[in-house]
């Protein structure tokens, strides 16, 4: 039970997206997508991130690719000085003895030198987010200030930077000009459909300009296209960054529920229209071509994946002489660095193609020492075991709860392999057992006294590489993980009321526990969110230990 309808709403959506319900209209390539942040600090920062929190800060997006964001973000770090560190700055206080290569390139204004207003700072920001939004003709009026104060100052070359800029930028708007019958600013949603897969093409106009294009793929089952709609908008536009006060599609939408979900990203409101002649209409029409072209490779390139996936597992049935092509294959690789914060981890392909929400780590925690087969062991027996545990709570057979590997690959050669069976003997699981050696691309089948050599070609052979390579990439980075979050730890984390952030700012000003413990009482003050009090105990806890 909620207590309205944008909170059943709200709720529904979360729930399509956590369970996946087969009936349900979802995009394909629902995950987290990336957004362009301006934090809502003194200073704000401008940011990647995959999360939208609502902190007061400022969001630019949904962009389908993490490209178009690193495209975004190089675009207006050409354009405009602004700080992407992650420095707590008081407003025109110093926060670092020197400044980063970036304020020496005109890339930030600098201001943890302590010498930058905040008004200033933020008058740099009002022309970044105008153009993240898409509105250019704002964005160049703030160059052009810029640009008539540089020449005022008699600072030649950044006045000629940015009149180049400005003149790019113009081009480029004029080029994104669309004509002017409709809204100047609305998202034109144009649909394709086949059978129970279909496509939807996002164009963004912004004053009168197209500065965006956006494709997104849905499974949309037998809904109607109504249907399809009201659930794309209501998915996309509650997480996007920039919701248009209009939406143009092809048939109506109900707007009365889509409204109410949407009334916290849109608190103006948003109109659902219909467009029936005019510019806008061939806008539409050429937003629907780019979804059905979106389909056609979009099925095209799925059906040369599954080919693919095909080849290499028919292969692997003939070298490996299996009775039928795995379905499952499980793929283990252990990374450390001499004994210190090993880990193991497991990735999962289903039927050829990797599957990450299956993938699993495991912190090594029986081996302090570099024993890559005693961490394999500790691994193979803490997933077959937590496997059992959760099938029996869910009261369903192992395979059910975990799924039972059909095939399972060691990142390794016959040791590696000898020690992984003997630890699946004593757990009583029986499952083919190989290992991929790195050397020389060598497969050790369990119990062989020669190893199985492949041509390099062979998409068997490259199957196991692909998987052996993102086992290692997934363990590397969470070694990596364990390694920086052991080297943030110190003395500090014990004392009362200084959190994560306090800490980290801390570490950051003075280096170490040590380098806190012998800072002056003010400059320990000094820092955002200390204050007198708080130094005074961070000073008396630290002690002669800290030193």
């Amino acid at each position: 039970v909620t207590d309205s309808p944008s909170e059943a709403l709200l709720l529904e959506s979360r729930l399509v997206k956590r369970h996946l319900p087969r009936y349900n209209v979802r995009l394909r390539d629902d995950r987290s997508y990336p957004y362009i942040r301006v934090t809502n600090e003194p200073y704000p920062r401008v940011e990647r991130t995959r999360r939208i929190v609502r902190d007061g800060s400022h969001y630019f997006g949904p962009y389908t690719t993490p490209g178009a964001v690193n495209a975004a973000m190089s675009t207006i770090r050409r354009l405009f000085a602004f700080r992407t560190c992650d420095l707590q700055i008081a407003p025109e206080q110093r926060a670092i003895e020197r400044p980063c290569l970036l304020f020496h390139l005109k890339r930030c204004q600098g201001p943890c030198t302590g010498e930058v207003t905040v008004a200033d700072y933020r008058q740099e920001l009002i022309g970044v987010e105008h153009l993240l939004a898409g509105r250019t003709r704002p964005a160049i009026a703030a160059l052009r200030e810029r640009m008539e104060r540089a020449s005022d100052g008699e600072a030649f070359e950044d006045a000629a930077r940015l009149r180049d800029a400005i003149g790019a930028l113009e081009q480029t708007f004029e080029a994104q000009r669309v004509p002017t019958s409709g809204r100047p600013d609305e998202d034109v949603l144009g649909l394709a459909r086949r059978g129970g897969a279909a496509a939807i093409a996002c164009f963004q106009v912004r004053d009168s300009a197209l500065v965006g294009r956006e494709v997104h793929r849905l499974e949309a089952g037998e809904a109607s296209d109504a249907e399809v709609l009201a659930a794309f908008i209501g998915q996309h536009y509650a997480r996007a960054g920039d919701v248009p006060p209009s939406v143009a599609t092809a048939v109506p939408v109900d707007d009365a529920d889509l409204a109410a979900l949407l009334a916290t990203a849109r608190p103006g409101g948003m109109e659902f229209r219909v467009p029936l002649r005019g510019d806008r209409v061939r806008l539409l029409r050429l937003a629907e071509r780019n979804a059905e072209e979106r389909l056609i490779r979009g099925a095209a390139e799925e059906d040369a994946d599954r080919a693919r996936a095909d080849a290499a597992l028919a292969a692997l049935v003939n070298a490996l002489k299996l009775d039928a092509p795995p379905a499952r294959i499980e793929c283990a690789d252990v990374s450390t660095i001499q004994g210190a914060f090993t880990v193991s981890s497991l990735v999962v392909a289903i039927d050829g193609q990797p599957t990450p929400k299956e993938y699993r780590r495991f912190k090594i925690k029986e081996v302090d020492q570099q024993d890559d087969f005693a961490a394999h062991r500790e691994a193979l027996r803490r997933r077959f075991a937590r496997a059992t545990r959760a099938g029996e709570r869910a009261g369903q057979a192992e395979e059910e709860a975990w799924g039972r590997p059909d095939l399972l690959v060691i990142d390794g050669g016959r040791g590696q392999v000898s020690a992984a069976a003997a630890e699946l003997d004593a757990a009583g699981v029986e499952v083919t057992l190989i290992g991929l050696a790195k050397e020389r691309e060598e497969i050790w089948v369990r119990g062989a006294t020669s190893p199985i050599n492949l041509p390099a070609t062979d998409p068997g052979l490259r199957l196991l590489q692909r998987l052996r390579d993102e086992a290692h990439r997934f363990a590397i980075g969470y070694h990596r993980t364990l390694r920086s979050r052991a080297a943030t730890e110190s003395r500090l984390d014990a004392i009362r009321g200084l959190g994560p952030a306090r800490r980290k700012a801390l570490l950051r000003r003075f280096g170490s526990a040590a380098g806190v413990a012998a800072a002056p009482l003010d400059e320990i003050a000094a820092l955002p969110g200390i204050g007198p009090a708080l130094a005074t105990r961070i000073l008396e806890e630290l002690g002669a230990g800290g030193r």
